[in-house]
């Protein structure tokens, strides 16, 4: 995200789209929806940005009516002739449609489905099996499968009943501590947001007393299941998990940011001071009100960004092009280009409805 937010250009030549793609209906309703998007965007272009509209819209068409692949039931294009460049990606969920031409990718729906669908990891572990399961999007995608032999049944005439107990104690013991290993590790590469401990019995919480203390503090919760629990439940179980803790970690911040307002602390509400704080990156985290926006102009040249405002001829600060556009994108990509990070809360948490967004300060 933060590399697609450095993307920009003084024209109008780069193109994002958006489309749900699983089903036939979808497939129609894209068909209709691309053509009068291609047909709008057209009409709205001088002769020579039509042209380099054309040749990107040609070379992204294959992807955008592709048929879908297993598991894909949403999918997002940027693309741009001049500058040779297309992205691509497939979701596990489907975005809204939208198709826009600008300066810029298009990255705010993007990065609203990334809130609403967070990474995270299901490990379903007992005293003799471990999987890690990384959940993208709600498609559930198998990591590491761990097993191991135990001495299950005390044979007659063998080992004393105690010596028998405390070997296979010592073989779980074994068994977990590799599990540990194997967890922050697989955590470590694939940097999900955290991960549920999941599974019968106690060997959840001997394992969660083994891992080391930076793993502990990405366990979103333990919760017991069978460990056949089918997949469809599994994401089910980890989707509760990860809901409540992304709504308690948002109240927590809400609150933080209200008691930083109301004390004249390290916060700034409002889109005016919002921008201001962010180009002078003092901005920790940006946060945005869900379903907000704010129409306003910038220039491609210098960055200036006014909201609320009629665009004029040229920028009254560098004499560059200026563009329509809606603020809170603007924004938005400016936090990534400042490394701030990004909350997206819901109104009722927020302080007043007219800010729409606030920040978290640096200093």
């Amino acid at each position: 995200m933060r590399a697609l937010a450095e993307i920009y250009d003084e024209k109008d030549i780069y193109l994002s789209v958006y489309l749900p793609v699983a089903g036939k209906e979808n497939e129609h309703l894209n068909k209709i929806f691309v053509e009068s998007r291609v047909k709008a965007i057209k009409d709205a272009l001088s002769p020579d940005l039509r042209s380099d509209f054309e040749k990107t819209f040609e070379m992204a068409e294959d992807f955008i009516f592709g048929s879908p692949v297993s598991g894909e039931s949403g999918r997002i294009i940027f693309a741009s002739y001049p500058e040779s460049f297309i992205n691509v990606y497939r979701l596990a969920v489907e975005p809204e449609q939208a198709m826009v031409l600008d300066t810029s990718p298009f990255l705010l729906p993007l990065a609203k489905l990334r809130a609403d669908y967070e990474d995270y990891g299901m490990l379903l572990v007992d005293s003799r099996e471990a999987m890690f399961t990384c959940i993208r999007s709600d498609l559930a995608e198998e990591k590491e499968h761990l097993s191991t032999d135990l001495m299950n049944k005390h044979k007659k005439g063998g080992w004393s009943q105690s010596r028998f107990n405390n070997l296979r104690k010592g073989a779980i013991r074994s068994f977990l501590s590799e599990v540990a290993d194997n967890v922050q590790n697989t955590c470590g590469e694939l940097q999900t947001k955290g991960f549920v401990i999941a599974g019968p019995g106690n060997a959840k919480q001997q394992l969660m007393e083994m891992l080391p203390k930076d793993a502990q503090e990405k366990v979103l919760s333990l919760i017991d299941v069978s460990m056949d629990i089918p997949r469809d439940e599994l994401i089910g179980e980890g989707d509760s998990v990860l809901h409540e803790t992304e709504l308690e970690s948002t109240r927590k911040m809400s609150r933080k940011f209200k008691s930083e307002i109301l004390k004249d602390g390290l916060a700034v509400a409002g889109v005016e001071d919002v921008r201001s704080a962010l180009e002078q990156g003092r901005v920790n985290v940006l946060i945005i009100m869900k379903g907000s926006s704010v129409p306003g102009w910038i220039c491609e040249r210098c960055q200036n960004l006014q909201p609320n405002a009629v665009p004029p001829e040229e920028c009254d600060r560098c004499g560059g092009p200026v563009s329509l556009v809606d603020v809170v994108e603007e924004l938005y990509e400016l936090a990534q280009r400042t490394d701030a990070d990004v909350e997206f809360v819901e109104k009722e948490d927020f302080p007043h409805s007219d800010y729409v967004v606030g920040a978290l300060l640096r200093y």
